[in-house]
């Protein structure tokens, strides 16, 4: 048998690649868009691609399972399960709990696994050259490391109001499930720590059944499903705006990227054209350099392992946009990009054109501790928390006013213009991405204190606590 694990960091995704050697065929279970990952290992291990499959319809990325199948022949092996409003809008091969299908020698035996999604089904692998045993299951995100897949996603992402507490009680009895699956099973899911579809994901990329059972905190509760579903819904952070998208994307035909896209890059006058008809502009640079100087009305979301995040969160999927970007880092950022369907890229300059093009730059104003500090004595100052809502009820400056930076373009009204503004994240990159767009509808007297959190509390700084509300 063949085995890869492959690990995204921006989306914290795992996907597979599973190969019976002897018969020289392969499997992607939970494809990425950018498949040109897959195809390099298939070619490199002589193996050819025959079997796609998927977990789930996935909210967090865009799946690459219609990307691979055009470019491989492979056929789609898809959740059937769930009922009409959760079936694949494609040709595909439909599976049920209880099936079964071989990739050459291996077998693959399905779990309906409902919770997460109710569609949602797990995989069980058997070795058949080595032991009739499974072996390995992939839970997609119905089982983490230390964690399981959250129930809330519909509800609070794709406004399906009412399904969180259905999904609860269906997580429930699926986990009553798994504790019945022999321990030595290694258990591979679909996503690591990071990701937003659980709360506490563990950072380890595998585990066991039998490690599970031990130490996930979801599997404590056998005999109190109340206190499960409590526990499950609580403290769960705010969804990302685009997965609504994705999960509409991922159930039917949509426009394919068989490769990553190479965006052209703009003249100063192609660029100035768009600038002044209104284009959004997203500046990819470091945050201290954003502050130093960058062109009005441009927003920063820096390309580090949270842009897609952000990226899903702040740009409409109907809209161009241009990106600001070093050359060395337009791959990275057109796979990124591509991972959650944002495809509609005009084009892009690098920072060293920014000089050229003749516009006066606006800069940010960054503060140090001793000045956040006397803000709080002042009664003409609003200070604004750019985190999320467990973040902001774990502990807040005094008297700070919650402004989710996601959501931060919705909630303009929260913001007191007639005062002093101060705003502040967790470590300072949240908070550059909320000053931008502020400074971009025209709030620009805001000072950022840029520090982190543990530096204000190590200095001495208060911090209150709140009871949390989720997605207040």
């Amino acid at each position: 048998m063949f085995f890869q694990h492959i690990f995204e960091s921006s989306l914290a995704h795992s996907s597979y690649i599973i190969g019976c050697q002897a018969k020289g065929v392969a499997i992607v279970i939970d494809p990425k868009r950018d498949v040109d990952t897959y195809l390099e290992i298939a070619q490199k291990n002589n193996l050819i691609i025959t079997h796609i499959a998927e977990t789930h319809i996935h909210a967090d990325y865009l799946s690459g399972t219609l990307e691979l199948a055009a470019l491989t022949g492979a056929q789609p092996y898809l959740s059937d399960e769930g009922g009409a409003d959760w079936q694949y809008a494609f040709p595909h091969k439909g599976l049920k709990d209880g099936d079964q299908f071989q990739v050459g020698n291996l077998i693959f035996k399905v779990i309906h696994t409902p919770g997460h999604t109710p569609e949602s089904i797990s995989f069980l692998l058997v070795d058949t050259p080595a032991t009739m045993e499974p072996v390995m299951i992939f839970t997609g995100d119905f089982v983490f490391v230390g964690d399981i897949g959250r129930p809330d996603l519909l509800e609070n992402a794709a406004g399906m109001i009412g399904t969180k507490e259905i999904g609860a009680q269906q997580m429930y009895r699926s986990l009553q499930h798994f504790l019945t699956l022999p321990d030595h099973i290694q258990v591979w899911p679909a996503h690591g720590a990071g990701s937003a579809c659980g709360k506490a994901l563990g950072a380890v990329p595998s585990s066991t059944v039998g490690y599970e059972k031990i130490r996930n905190w979801a599997l404590q509760y056998q005999n109190n499903e109340r206190a499960f579903v409590d526990e499950l819904l609580s403290g769960q952070p705010e969804p990302p705006r685009y997965f609504a998208m994705m999960k509409k994307l991922n159930k039917i035909v949509r426009p394919l990227q068989t490769e990553v896209p190479r965006y052209n890059r703009l003249t100063n006058d192609a660029f100035l054209d768009l600038y002044h008809e209104g284009t959004t502009i997203i500046d990819t640079r470091h945050k201290s350099d954003f502050a130093k100087g960058y062109l009005p009305g441009s927003v920063n979301i820096q390309n580090n392992k949270t842009f897609n995040t952000w990226a899903g969160w702040i740009l409409n999927y109907s809209d161009p946009f241009i990106l600001i970007v070093e050359e060395n880092q337009l791959d990275d950022v057109a796979r990124k990009l591509m991972r959650i369907g944002l495809d509609h890229v005009t084009g892009y300059i690098t920072p060293d054109a920014i000089p050229s093009l003749d516009i006066a730059l606006a800069h940010q104003q960054l503060i140090g501790f001793e000045e956040m500090k006397s803000a709080l004595d002042k009664s003409d100052t609003q200070i604004l928390d750019v985190r999320n809502a467990s973040e902001f009820a774990e502990g807040h400056l005094p008297n700070a006013t919650h402004l989710f930076v996601g959501t931060i373009e919705d909630n303009l009204s929260k913001v007191d213009q007639s005062k002093q503004l101060y705003l502040h994240c967790q470590s300072g990159d949240r908070a550059t991405i909320a000053a931008s767009i502020l400074a971009k509808n025209g709030i620009k007297e805001v000072k950022i204190y840029s520090p982190s959190i543990n530096e204000w509390k190590s200095k001495g700084g208060i911090l209150v606590a709140d009871s949390f509300a989720p997605y207040s």
